[in-house]
């Protein structure tokens, strides 16, 4: 499909460069980037981008505050699909897309070698496609194996 809108979220760091990776999947697509290191935007020249706050599960006030920055862009921009590589903003995203009834793809890290993470788990009851970089995490119902982004 051309002319898809979608919005690609993460969280700065490893989650940030993962979600990069895939991006040669999304030619000819508009797309839309958050994450939450507002330097990132020289990564993605030519593209909308936007920065929310960086929160993490013990700061319960300032993750409240980056779900209403997602959600805010989520409104504003209306995209067709959403895909994230983690953790909290692309947590929220899918959220949000849950409720505006949004296709959303969830690619877990492939740090969590052992299980999914915790925002994947929360993430899976929520998202179109739940997708593990780790084959023996797949159960082929809900979460599913299609390769890793880094090798």
């Amino acid at each position: 499909m051309s002319n898809l809108k979608i919005l690609a979220i993460a969280s700065s760091g490893g989650h940030w460069i993962q979600l990069m990776r895939l991006m040669p999947a999304f030619t000819n697509q508009q797309l839309i980037f958050v994450t939450t290191n507002k330097g990132y935007r020289q990564q993605v020249e030519g593209n909308e981008f936007y920065s929310v706050s960086d929160a993490t599960r013990w700061q319960k006030l300032k993750l409240i505050k980056m779900g209403f920055e997602v959600g805010k862009i989520m409104f504003m921009k209306n995209p067709d699909v959403i895909i994230s590589t983690g953790a909290a903003p692309g947590l929220m995203a899918i959220i949000w897309a849950w409720i505006l009834r949004k296709k959303s793809i969830w690619v877990d890290s492939i740090a969590n070698v052992d299980r999914v993470s915790m925002s994947g788990r929360i993430a899976k009851k929520f998202c179109t496609l739940h997708l593990t970089q780790w084959e023996h995490l797949a159960d082929n119902k809900i979460t599913f194996f299609k390769g890793t982004v880094i090798k």
